[in-house]
């Protein structure tokens, strides 16, 4: 799977779209790029891999505090964070770990991956909680970036 249809139609309905991931390390900002077009919807993305940069893009760091950076309570902030840095229609916000532990945030399961899109136009929050259980992190990156392009395919259906 890829972001041609995606981005076809984000083209179509004159909509467009923004990242902030962390564990994906722009896998996904790099799979739109890889597409014809994206340049006509893709507005900003950028990598937080670490909790200072994802306070300074937006996140709120009570939440951070609160639910731990591994959680559905910060891709939903991160989504919606990059969406309005961006002045975007989508805002994807992606956390996780990738069969790792974090010596920095020892709190949270190291195969859970949390992530949410937001749609600003509508207000709403698309999310989603996946297992990552690849040996390599390359291959749990593509599993993510799948799941993303089909969870954008039924957004925009």
């Amino acid at each position: 799977m890829n972001f041609k249809e995606i981005i076809h139609i984000l083209q179509l309905d004159q909509r467009t779209i923004a990242t902030m991931e962390s564990c994906t390390g722009g896998g996904v900002v790099n799979a739109i790029t890889n597409m014809e077009g994206a340049s006509e919807v893709l507005k900003f993305s950028a990598v937080t891999y670490s909790n200072e940069y994802k306070i300074k893009m937006g996140v709120p760091k009570e939440v951070i505090d609160k639910y731990t950076v591994y959680s559905m309570e910060t891709a939903i902030e991160m989504s919606k964070a990059i969406s309005s840095f961006a002045n975007s229609n989508f805002g994807v916000g992606i956390t996780g770990k990738l069969n790792k532990s974090d010596p920095h945030n020892p709190s949270g399961d190291d195969s859970t991956v949390y992530i949410c899109i937001y749609d600003r136009d509508q207000n709403k929050f698309y999310k989603e909680k996946m297992t990552v259980n690849k040996e390599s992190r390359a291959l749990n990156k593509e599993d993510i970036i799948d799941k993303i392009i089909t969870m954008l395919r039924d957004i925009l259906k």
